[in-house]
């Protein structure tokens, strides 16, 4: 895969995209505010970009867009992959490694999450501290690449400690709320069972969602410090469920948008 890496970057320096300091993932119904926040912007179609996947969900608009935030130079995903689309866990961590040959330094990462912790209420954020991977597969299965990273990379701190407080620092400021906790990952498409969130409770998870950790450990792997904010969405209590659907959580996820916006660009500004 590292030829595809390669030709993604060469292909985006050709385009003019060099030196981005930070990377963003936006995800589901997030990322209209946040792009209006980059000037001098250039946006690519994922298409356009070699061995990039497109986006078959409604809400990922699937672009690329490169451009300034605070003085400081960012590219940013508006929509990302998923393993439910019938990508392998290489094609949707791709972006991650292209991000970081072309020398992105920090990586910032949103979800659209349900809540599982009764504390808390959907509409609220939370700062992921750390995550329980559900999901079927791991972008580094496979024969490693020493080049790219470690064989057998630690995870012990897979969020950096240094983005998280800044971001809690910042919430407090701006008097967001913002949760702290454990994402668990699933593979998705459907929504979880009672059963599975009883599980889900009892195994330590605040919240779930279908994507984010991929990404998470390729640039645990690659060496690139991340960070990730959640969404709650949608609450998962599986004494009172009631059917939900993803026109309701991104409906949810738009009125969070402000927030998250100024969250972001308020650590790009510190970073």
């Amino acid at each position: 895969m590292i030829e595809h890496f390669q030709a993604a970057s060469s292909y985006l320096q050709s385009k003019g995209v060099t030196a981005p300091e930070v990377g963003i993932i936006l995800g589901t119904g997030l990322g209209e505010l946040f792009v209006k926040q980059i000037t001098e912007a250039v946006s690519f179609d994922y298409g356009s970009i070699p061995h990039f996947p497109v986006s078959t969900v409604e809400s990922h608009h699937g672009k690329l867009i490169y451009g300034k935030v605070k003085g400081k130079t960012v590219l940013a995903m508006q929509g990302r992959f998923h393993f439910y689309e019938g990508y392998s866990m290489q094609q949707i961590t791709l972006p991650v490694r292209v991000m970081k040959m072309l020398g992105v330094k920090y990586l910032l990462i949103s979800n659209a999450s349900g809540n599982l912790n009764r504390q808390w209420k959907k509409g609220e954020l939370m700062l992921i501290d750390d995550h329980i991977n559900l999901q079927t597969e791991n972008p580094l299965r496979g024969k490693n690449d020493d080049a790219l990273g470690l064989r057998f990379p630690d995870m012990s701190q897979p969020y950096s400690q240094l983005l998280n407080e800044k971001l809690m620092t910042i919430a407090r400021e701006k008097n967001i709320t913002m949760n702290k906790g454990v994402y668990a990952a699933v593979t998705g498409p459907n929504l979880e069972t009672r059963a599975e969130y009883r599980f889900l409770r009892i195994i330590g998870a605040d919240a779930v969602g279908m994507s984010t950790v991929p990404e998470v450990i390729v640039a645990n792997h690659a060496g690139l410090p991340c960070c990730a904010v959640s969404v709650l969405t949608d609450d998962c209590d599986p004494d009172n469920l009631k059917p939900v659907n993803i026109s309701e959580i991104i409906a949810v996820a738009k009125e969070a948008e402000p927030k998250l916006t100024d969250l972001f660009v308020a650590l790009i500004e510190r970073i």
